[in-house]
């Protein structure tokens, strides 16, 4: 056997691999942690819509909150390991391409590639703090986004890096929205096992939780471009901050409601996409 067949074996076994029950399994488990987080931190952001105060509404936030009830220790390691799944799956498809048509497009699996990097961070935070690292997970993503933004400010050219980041948050906010209106997700789903009810249901927290999500997002990004123009890391925001900053709109804490309302619609979708999903 020469070594082009013997490599070609191996690509084989790894895309074999890829597409196992396996990673399958640990895709879907992931959806399905990343949707109790959002619908956690859509609870908290509503606590704070309605009472002025409430607890930190983000990841951190939602790790917390979790730590705190009966077993949630147990069921932080199971949303880790779940997290680490969604890690794998996203590998995989950085490697492999994804489900669908053009799945083996270089830009998809680049964005592949870069959630593999997220979730493994996502992933490591929740373990942490599972293991009792309480300052890992339960951080305040506030500070942490503050702290990046103080470090990168003060390399050479840290004002351009900081505004170009910014600007690159803000233009994925507002493609995640604009794909999320035009129902772009239905190509990842499949939407023929669907009832009319449950593809009504999927297609109003699609919509919803999407644009909601990626009206943080653009938000997010916003602030850290207004930390880059007046060099102030102070001015950038991570997510708690951000959700709190729609309190401060001529609407006043309604559009917080709203917002709040859409992340946990999200986590709903992202149950939904635990059963439904293309893996």
């Amino acid at each position: 056997m020469n070594t082009r067949s013997v490599a070609a074996q191996g690509r084989g076994q790894a895309r074999r691999a890829a597409n196992s029950t396996a990673v399958e399994v640990g895709a879907r488990a992931g959806l399905g942690a990343r949707g109790v987080i959002y619908v956690l931190v859509g609870a908290l952001a509503l606590q704070i819509a309605l009472s002025g105060g409430g607890k930190q509404a983000d990841r951190g936030g939602a790790i917390a909150e979790i730590a705190e009830k009966p077993f949630g220790k147990v069921v932080l390691w199971l949303l880790g390991i779940a997290l680490v799944g969604m890690a794998l799956w996203r590998l995989s498809e950085a490697f492999f391409g994804s489900a669908g048509p053009d799945g083996d497009k270089p830009t998809k699996r680049a964005m592949a590639g870069g959630r593999f990097v997220f979730y493994s961070f996502v992933a490591y935070s929740v373990l942490s703090f599972a293991a009792g690292d309480s300052g890992s997970g339960g951080g305040s993503s506030d500070q942490q986004s503050q702290d990046v933004t103080a470090k990168v400010l003060g390399w050479p050219g840290g004002q351009w890096i900081v505004g170009i980041g910014g600007v690159a948050i803000a233009c994925a906010g507002i493609w995640i929205a604009v794909r999320a209106i035009m129902r772009k997700y239905h190509k990842h789903l499949k939407m023929a096992e669907m009832s009319q009810k449950v593809r009504r249901a999927v297609d109003f927290t699609g919509v919803f939780g999407g644009s909601a999500r990626g009206a943080v997002f653009a938000t997010a990004g916003g602030f850290a471009v207004a930390a880059a123009v007046k060099h102030n890391p102070d001015q950038s925001k991570g997510m708690d901050d951000t959700l709190r900053s729609f309190t401060d709109t001529p609407v006043g804490p309604w559009l917080l409601v709203v917002i709040a309302l859409g992340l946990v619609a999200f986590g709903v979708f992202s149950w939904f996409n635990a059963r439904y999903r293309k893996v």
